[in-house]
């Protein structure tokens, strides 16, 4: 058991730590948001360019699909250094799975365009499109990457792991001692 629990740590540190990664291809990959700053009485406001663009939506689809090609993978991972599975590796893909949600979610956030979208605007000028901040709108999207390394490593546990001895299909009679 001391084994299992070591190796979880360590799944559940290298998943984390992968989290890094997906919150750089996040701020790649995910879309801009254009905003565009302007002056309302006398105070400075910011705008969607596009009112009915999409845009916010594809940057929370970006992170959901990233999160869940990263648990399936990891779950391959598992899968493949240790077909014989067990609790501790499991809730390890969980748990890594969450924090390296939360870490890719910072990560992605920090690298990409300033929070501070009334200061940027007086920045750039009056009229002058510029790119909102990386925002994770759909919160729940942090679940992702947990939850596909859990059905994916349950799946292949299922169709390629170890199984247990079949019972015999027609036991001895109560009375009847084996030859």
């Amino acid at each position: 058991m001391l084994t299992e629990l070591r190796q979880a740590a360590v799944a559940v540190l290298a998943i984390a730590l992968s989290g890094a990664l997906l919150g750089v291809l996040w701020w790649k990959l995910a879309p801009t948001v254009p905003l565009v700053g302007d002056v309302v009485d006398g105070r400075w406001v910011v705008f969607l360019k596009e009112s009915e663009g999409e845009q916010a939506i594809g940057v929370d689809g970006t992170f959901t699909l990233l999160a869940l090609a990263f648990g399936a993978f990891c779950a391959v991972v598992a899968f493949l250094l240790r077909r014989r599975g067990g609790v501790p590796l499991v809730v390890a893909l969980g748990v890594g799975g969450l924090l390296g949600s939360f870490l890719a979610w910072r990560v992605g956030v920090w690298l990409g365009p300033a929070e501070d979208v009334i200061a940027h605007a007086q920045d750039v000028g009056k009229g002058v499109t510029f790119d909102a901040p990386l925002k994770l709108g759909a919160k729940g999207a942090l679940l992702a990457w947990s939850l596909s390394a859990l059905v994916v490593h349950l799946g292949l546990t299922g169709l390629f792991g170890p199984r247990d001895p079949e019972p015999d299909p027609w036991p001895a009679p109560y009375g009847d001692k084996p030859a």
